[in-house]
């Protein structure tokens, strides 16, 4: 990591070369820094502000240049932004210009966005459905299937996740803090569904229940936890999207009021089901 972990310029490789600074505390904004022809890739609707030598473009698909070789590679690529419950679209900012230019990206929750350079994970890395807000061009969105079956129904996240491939700086928003801990071979950790943000490929996910009936009904806790096996290295949120929207929902009293037996059976189940 640098010596200042908001503000880092990399190397040329595949990915473009791009400088970013992250601002504010809980309701954070990147700025991304672009040299003349480079570009930087986004959801549709998080830009904030841009130079007026930064050109916007909507394309279809990651917006990634690797897969959008013809029309298939676009087709390919849109859908698997479809299926992890992105839009169809990407939107990519390209500095047409002289010199420095600079376009600022939001993230639509409280908590932080934690600039990831995905060479040094191997390549790779997999976090929940919505994490992805910005990255380098070169950077493809990709999806992730859990093939165990019950990490898939109560792992908090479905069995689709995003993957995210390529050398270059990415973006991801997560939910109030974030941890990051590193697992060392078969070093286990035990995280809140919900919680959990992302993760390297190489560590092993499952779920296993939150101990005996007595804890699941009255504990507080939901009914499983996830379990994580190192080694590699996982992200933590402490304020899961979810978790927010359903604690304002009962404030609002859209659900009848608080709900007040939330460690009971049925309620977390009800969690689970909202992704929680």
């Amino acid at each position: 990591m640098p010596d200042n972990p908001w503000s880092h310029s990399r190397n040329a490789s595949v990915s473009d070369d791009v400088d970013y600074e992250i601002r504010g505390d809980e309701l954070q904004f990147v700025e991304i820094e672009l040299d003349p022809g480079e570009s930087a890739v986004a959801e549709a609707g998080a830009m904030v502000w841009k130079d007026a030598s930064v050109e916007m473009t909507t394309v279809f698909g990651d917006g990634s240049g690797g897969e959008g070789q013809g029309f298939m590679g676009k087709l390919l690529g849109a859908g698997k932004r479809v299926v992890t419950g992105e839009s169809l679209f990407t939107t990519v900012f390209t500095h047409n210009g002289q010199g420095k230019a600079r376009v600022a990206f939001a993230a639509p929750v409280p908590g932080h966005i934690l600039p990831i350079k995905l060479d040094q994970l191997g390549g790779t890395l997999i976090c929940q459905k919505d994490s992805f807000l910005a990255a380098a061009r070169g950077v493809s969105i990709g999806i992730h299937f859990q093939q165990k079956i019950m990490t898939g129904l109560f792992g908090g996240e479905g069995f689709i996740m995003q993957k995210l491939t390529g050398d270059g700086w990415v973006f991801v928003q997560m939910g109030g803090t974030v941890v990051e801990k590193e697992l060392g071979p078969g070093e286990e950790l035990h995280v809140d569904t919900g919680c959990l943000a992302a993760l390297t490929p190489s560590v092993s996910y499952d779920v296993i229940r939150a101990g005996s009936i007595k804890s699941m009904v009255f504990g507080g806790e939901g009914v499983f936890f996830a379990r994580l096996r190192g080694p590699g290295k996982v992200w933590i949120q402490s304020l899961p999207f979810s978790r927010l929207a359903g604690r304002m929902l009962a404030a609002a009293g859209s659900r009848g009021g608080q709900s007040r037996g939330e460690g009971s059976l049925l309620v977390g189940l009800g969690d689970l089901l909202d992704g929680d």
